[in-house]
């Protein structure tokens, strides 16, 4: 049976492209916009589209199946190598070394593959060695005894003939395993993986872990703060790798017979996740950085802040800065109601300092004391070399912390 060509078409991020008004489909319209308004913008042909569909890319990266002969490519306006690079911090995938096989990695969904490749060779590591397993209890009316006699429930029903039970039973089929079936899973329905690298060996990990445990849906929150112990310390980088698969794989949707899921990269949250980690490794001394921290205005009204990052001193416990990350710089100076947002988060947290981060330098800078709070913009570049540009945000911030200093 032959096989239908796919059609992509590319898309650098926030860039725009138009198409004849016969090259894209209405299924393939009412997908893009019932899916994925948020990271597309479809305007139908009209006068101001020079009767063409026009079809603008908002803050994603990534791939998109669309239909089965047409795909979106979002591709990112920082260098590969960053994003790459800003991936690893973000998702704490360093003790990886990903960047040791990345030789002619030049696209995301290669990148993607590469990490497929990691998690699925750990997972048959893994299983060739035994995988984890716990004592599970369990409370059921059997038709024989197992475990221990339940008491309770004969006394209250005497005349029932089945044996209320308690026991517990070794399994695999627990959590820890079941969210790494679920996260092979996904990669295998996610199209991006091709059969002359990363797809038999994912195949082969998700045939292994399907013999023993459930298939069930997990999302990105169930592979962060969990515990380990020495039986299990293994599951903690493959779980890291789990969050990083889960965290980007968006909604299905039908393509015909089957059901494809979108590889997707929020941007504005990757560059917020990237900032925090750099900033958790090099101020995690003397600093404690908590990023998307909860503040309550009126608990009973649900009336609250969601702060990108505070900034607290750990001797004193005094907040040292609040920042905002603002991935899409603005073309001349920050935005009032940023400014607006930002102070009211330093005097919430009764911070003297108040940062606005930017990926690229501003025309015009911010730098003013409003009531108690000073307002500052500084620059934490991606799309420069990204150590030269981590040491210019720090030398920036070590600037900002000595003006404040210095003020009466």
């Amino acid at each position: 049976m032959a096989t239908v060509s796919r059609r992509i078409i590319e898309l650098q991020e926030y860039g725009s492209v138009q198409l004849p008004d016969g090259a894209l489909s209405d299924e393939a319209a009412v997908m893009l916009h019932r899916h994925y308004a948020a990271q597309i913008s479809l305007a139908p042909p009209s006068f101001l589209t020079n009767r063409c569909w026009q079809l603008t890319a908002q803050g994603y990266v990534g791939f998109i199946p669309v239909t089965p002969d047409l795909g979106i490519s979002l591709k990112p306006k920082v260098p590969i190598a960053n994003l790459f690079r800003m991936l690893e911090v973000a998702y704490s995938l360093r003790e990886f070394r990903v960047f040791e096989g990345l030789v002619g990695v030049a696209s995301l969904t290669d990148f993607y593959e590469h990490l497929a490749i990691i998690l699925s060779r750990r997972v048959l590591d893994r299983c060739r060695r035994g995988i984890y397993r716990e004592y599970v209890p369990y409370a059921e009316t059997l038709p024989y005894m197992r475990g221990q006699l339940n008491l309770q429930p004969m006394l209250r029903a005497p005349w029932r003939v089945e044996i209320p039970c308690r026991y517990e039973e070794h399994t695999a089929d627990i959590e820890e395993n079941r969210i790494l079936a679920w996260t092979l899973h996904r990669i295998l329905r996610s199209g991006l993986c091709q059969e002359t690298r990363a797809l038999p060996s994912v195949r082969r990990a998700y045939r292994a872990m399907q013999q023993t445990v459930k298939l069930e849906p997990y999302g990105a929150r169930s592979c962060v703060n969990r515990l380990y112990n020495r039986l299990n310390s293994d599951y903690h980088p493959m779980h890291a790798l789990c969050y990083f698969f889960l965290d980007q794989s968006g909604p299905s949707h039908e393509l015909g017979q089957d059901n494809m899921l979108p590889f997707l990269v929020d941007m504005p949250r990757l560059y917020e996740r990237y900032v925090a980690e750099w900033l958790k490794r090099k101020l995690g001394d003397q600093f404690a950085v908590k990023a998307q921290e909860r503040y309550a205005i009126d608990p009973g009204a649900n009336l609250h802040f969601d702060i990108d990052l505070v900034v607290e001193e750990r001797a004193s416990g005094q907040v040292r800065w609040v920042m905002d990350t603002k991935y899409k710089a603005p073309s001349g100076g920050p935005a009032s109601d940023d400014v607006q947002q930002v102070v009211a988060y330093a005097e919430a947290k009764g911070a003297r300092e108040a940062i606005l981060i930017y990926p690229k330098p501003l025309a015009n800078p911010l730098n003013q004391r409003i009531g108690d709070v000073r307002v500052r913009t500084l620059t934490f570049s991606v799309e420069d070399e990204l150590h030269e540009a981590s040491q210019r945000f720090i030398q920036g911030l070590v600037q900002a912390k000595a003006a404040v200093s210095g003020e009466v």
